[in-house]
C-alpha cells in the first residue's frame, strides 16, 4: 500500500489510502477539527485532476473547502496523488452517505436523518464542543448570574427570557454556556430543532443563498428552528443586507415564540454599526454581563483543570503554592489560563520534573510577561477623554462643571487602582492637584460605583478597554 504512494502522478486512490490521508491531516489540523470536519468526508473519485468527496450538507461542503481544503490538498500532493482541485458532493436522498456530526455532536443514523435534506431542511447549525457542557462550567461572582440565566433556558419550557444575551471580553465563558445550553436542550428533548452557528457562518449561508439563487431554502431553513444560537453577532454590524436578514428572521422566530440565544463582545447598544431596531430587539430580553474573572473564579478553574488532567498526566507532581501563584498573575482571561497551566504540565511531563514555582516562572515567562503589561496615567486619562467625548486638556484642567468633575474623578479611581503611582504622584499628573484631592475623588466613586448603575458600568468598560 505504502509503495504505491511512492510512484508520483497517480490519477486514482482508494479508499484505503485516502484513510491514510486522513490520518495524516488528524495531525495537521488537530482532533476537534478533524472529528468534527475531516471525519465525515467520504472519498467519492479521483477522475482527471479531481478528488469528489460526499458530504451531508452543502454548508459542510463549503466550510471544509474554504477552511480545510489547502491542507487536504497538500496531503494528497504529499502522497504522489496526482489532484489540482477537490470537489464536495451532497448525495441525492436515496444515496447512502456516512453521517456528519449534527448539531448534537452525535453521529448516529438518526441523528443523521434530522441533519441531511428533509422535508424539514438540513440543520445548519455548526458542530458543538463536548467539554463545553455545564458540568465542566466553573462558576463564580463575576459569571453567576449568565450561568443561573443560561441554566434556566436550558431547562426549556415556556420561553421566559427572549433574546437571552450574552456578553463579554474574550475567553471569560460565552461560547462554553451557548455550547452548555444547546448539549442541555438536546438532551433533555432529542427532537428539538436547536441550531447553534456564529454570525459570520449565518452570513456565510446567506451570501451563499443569494449566489445560488435559494433564498426561499434559506428563509424556511432558519424559521422553521425551535432555538436559535448565534455566537460573537457584533460580526454582521456594518454588513446591511445580512443585517436585513438577521432582523426579519428574529422577528418571525419571536412570533412563533421560538427561543433566541445571541453572544456578542459588548452590550448591544455599544456595537458600533449595528442597526438600531436590531439593538433595540436584542435589549427586549435579558440582557447578561459574563464580568472579567476575579482570583478565586481562576483559581477554581485551574482546579477544575487539575482534576481533569490527573489521568492524563499520572504521577506529576504539583508544588504547593503554583495554582495559586497562577491565578494572582494571569489575569486576562480563562483561554489564556488554561492554556497556560497546559503548557505547563506538557513542559514538566517531557522533562521528567516536579510541577514547581521555579518551573512555572521560567516555562511562563512570555506569558507572565504579557499580562503584567503596565497601564500608565496617561493611558487612563486618554480613554477617559474618549469615553465621555471631552477634551484631554480639559480633564486635567482646572474646570470644576460637573460634566469635567465626575469623568477626572473616575480618571483617578483607575489610576489608583490599576497603576503603581501613588496618589501624590497621580495629582501631579492631573494638573498638579494635591494628593487629598486625589483620595477624595476615589473615595467618591467608591461610593456612587454600588449606587449609581451607570458609573459602574462605564467603570467596567473602561477597564476592560485599558486590560485590552
Amino acid at each position: 500500500m505504502n509503495s504505491l504512494f511512492k510512484k508520483p502522478g497517480r490519477g486514482d486512490m482508494t479508499n484505503e489510502e485516502w484513510g491514510l490521508v486522513r490520518n495524516k491531516l488528524q495531525k495537521a489540523v488537530g482532533q476537534n477539527n478533524y472529528t468534527n470536519w475531516i471525519e465525515p468526508l467520504e472519498f467519492a473519485d479521483l477522475k482527471n485532476g479531481v478528488a469528489t468527496f460526499l458530504v451531508p450538507t452543502n454548508f459542510m461542503g463549503n466550510w471544509v473547502d474554504r477552511n480545510f481544503g489547502d491542507k487536504i490538498l497538500h496531503q494528497m500532493v504529499g502522497e504522489g496523488l496526482k489532484v489540482s482541485r477537490l470537489d464536495f458532493e451532497v448525495p441525492s436522498r436515496t444515496a447512502t452517505a456516512k453521517p456528519a456530526s449534527t448539531v448534537d455532536g452525535s453521529d448516529s443514523a438518526s441523528d443523521h436523518a434530522k441533519s441531511t435534506k428533509t422535508d424539514q431542511g438540513d440543520l445548519p447549525g455548526a458542530p458543538l464542543y463536548d467539554r463545553f457542557t455545564f458540568d465542566n462550567f466553573v462558576v463564580g461572582k463575576p459569571n453567576e448570574l449568565a450561568h443561573a440565566a443560561a441554566r434556566r433556558v436550558a431547562e426549556g419550557g415556556p420561553v421566559t427570557f427572549n433574546p437571552l444575551f450574552l456578553y463579554g471580553g474574550v475567553g471569560l465563558g460565552k461560547t462554553h454556556l451557548m455550547h452548555a445550553i444547546a448539549h442541555e436542550m438536546t438532551t433533555r428533548n432529542p427532537d428539538l430543532r436547536v441550531v447553534y452557528l456564529s454570525a459570520e457562518q449565518f452570513m456565510y449561508r446567506f451570501v451563499q443563498a443569494l449566489r445560488e439563487k435559494q433564498m426561499m431554502d434559506f428563509k424556511q431553513l432558519f424559521r422553521s428552528v425551535d432555538v436559535l444560537m448565534v455566537d460573537d453577532v457584533q460580526f454582521i454590524a456594518g454588513k446591511d443586507s445580512t443585517q436585513e436578514e438577521f432582523f426579519h428572521t428574529f422577528n418571525a422566530l419571536v412570533d412563533q415564540n421560538k427561543q433566541i440565544i445571541i453572544s456578542g463582545d459588548r452590550a448591544p447598544g455599544e456595537i458600533k454599526d449595528l442597526e438600531d431596531r436590531i439593538k433595540s430587539r436584542l435589549q427586549c430580553g435579558l440582557v447578561v454581563d459574563l464580568h472579567p474573572t476575579d482570583y478565586e473564579l481562576r483559581l477554581g478553574v485551574l482546579q477544575n483543570k487539575l482534576n481533569a488532567y490527573r489521568e492524563q498526566y499520572n504521577g506529576l507532581v504539583i508544588a504547593d503554592g503554583v495554582l495559586e501563584f497562577i491565578a494572582h498573575r494571569i489575569s486576562t482571561n480563562v483561554r489564556v489560563l488554561e492554556g497556560a497551566l497546559m503548557r505547563l504540565f506538557a513542559f514538566a511531563s517531557l522533562v521528567g520534573r516536579e510541577v514547581t514555582l521555579e518551573l512555572a516562572q521560567d516555562c511562563l515567562g512570555d506569558i507572565l510577561r504579557a499580562s503584567d503589561r503596565k497601564v500608565t496615567v496617561e493611558e487612563i486619562q486618554r480613554k477617559v477623554s474618549e469615553h465621555y467625548n471631552i477634551r484631554l486638556s480639559d480633564l486635567i484642567g482646572p474646570k470644576r462643571v460637573r460634566t469635567i468633575a465626575r469623568p477626572r474623578q473616575i480618571a483617578m479611581y483607575l489610576a489608583k487602582h490599576m497603576t503603581s503611582r501613588s496618589l501624590p504622584e497621580i495629582g501631579r499628573r492631573f494638573g498638579g492637584r494635591d494628593h487629598t484631592t486625589v483620595m477624595h475623588g476615589v473615595k467618591r466613586i467608591d461610593e456612587l460605583k454600588s449606587a449609581d448603575d451607570q458609573i459602574a458600568e462605564d467603570l467596567e468598560l473602561l477597564r476592560r478597554a485599558l486590560e485590552a
